[in-house]
Formats: C-alpha cells, structure tokens, sequence
C-alpha cells in the first residue's frame, strides 16, 4: 500500500469519527428538547393527585384473644377514586389494599384490579379482607377489646401501590401511591348500619390521605 493510499485510508477515518460526533450531539439535543418539552407539559398541567373516598365497611366477623394475643376479622369495603384531572389519565398498578388497627397490619393483602382512569372518571372497588387468627401485640388485642365494649372501633384501610400518568400518548414511569382510609366503626350505633344476614354494613364515607 502507498503512502498516498495510506493518507486516503486516515482522511476516511477522521471523516467518521467526526460524522459519529455530530450525530451524537444531534441526538443530545433531540433528547434535551424532548426533556424541555416534557417538562414544559407537566409543569403546566401540574397533575393533581386522586381523591381517595372510603363508602361503607361491611363487618362480617371481629374476635379478639388476650390469651394468646390473636385477632380474626373480616370485612368487605368500598373504596372510590376520583381523577380531579382534566387533561392527564391515571394507570393504577400493582394495588394492595389491607386492614390496620393501631399502626399493626391485621389482614392479609388484597390485590386490587390493575385499572387506567380516564379524565375526571370514578373507579370504584369493594374488596374483602380477612385475617385469621393473625398474631398481634398484647396490647393491641386488649384495646380492640376494650373499643369494643365502648362500641366504637378506629380502623384504617390502607392501600399500598403504584400509579403512572398519561398525558396525551406519553406515559410516565411509576410513582408510589399511598392511601389510608381512617374507618371509625360505631357498633353502639344502629343508625349508621344496615343488617345483612349476620353482617353489619357501616356507611362512613371518610376522605382518605393520599401520598404520590
């Protein structure tokens, strides 16, 4: 090969590497413009997080045991959300919903139905929760029996999950989604329950403290 040959072979490679360069900076900056208007987007449609109403909690069964310390209950619930947005939908994904007294998880999780919700849409559901003879602190089963006796017991309905938003055909990547439904249960109070069969159905409609 010449010398001629060889000064050819180095201008083709210099001409490359130059050409990759610049196609990489035009890819950067398509990037960045995407990210600016993305940005711009989300900063002007400020999405609001949903609201989060817990309807009614149906008591099928509620035992407490100081010796051992074990609780058993079950309840069927209504938990409605509302998308306050008017131009960005919601994917709800991967949702546990599951009961709790006095900060300890006292039913197993319920998978919620993975759902999207469009703008300004109501998603409504009416999961059952249930745990068996489910271990709890000592004095955790000595209040419940204690609220018991007063009629009045303080539950809260938790939802454990992930949520993305949609606006137009983009989609963003997932955000933890945090619900508690305080449910303050008043067995002294017939007014507020409805009898089914055994079951004693309680409507509270409580708002419910919701974290993205």
């Amino acid at each position: 090969m010449s010398a001629k040959d060889d000064k050819d072979c180095g201008h083709h490679e210099d001409d490359y590497q130059q050409f990759l360069r610049r196609l990489g900076i035009v890819l950067l900056i398509l990037i960045i413009i995407v990210g600016i208007i993305i940005f711009i987007v989300w900063a002007v449609l400020r999405p609001s997080k949903p609201h989060f109403i817990l309807q009614d909690v149906t008591v099928f069964g509620l035992n407490a045991s100081v010796t051992p310390n074990l609780l058993s209950l079950d309840l069927q619930v209504t938990i409605s959300s509302r998308n306050p947005n008017d131009r960005i939908g919601i994917y709800y994904l991967t949702m546990d919903v599951y009961g709790a007294y006095r900060g300890q998880q006292v039913t197993l999780p319920t998978l919620l139905p993975s759902t999207y919700q469009g703008h300004r849409d109501v998603v409504v559901w009416s999961p059952f929760l249930s745990g068996d003879a489910v271990p709890v602190a000592p004095d955790v089963a000595m209040s419940l029996q204690q609220d018991r006796n007063v009629g009045a017991v303080l539950f809260n309905v938790k939802i454990d999950g992930q949520v993305k938003w949609k606006v137009g055909t983009w989609i963003s990547g997932r955000y933890h989604l945090n619900v508690n439904c305080p449910a303050f249960i008043k067995f002294g109070n017939p007014d507020r329950a409805i009898a089914i069969g055994s079951a004693m159905k309680f409507q509270i409609v409580q708002s419910c403290n919701v974290e993205v």
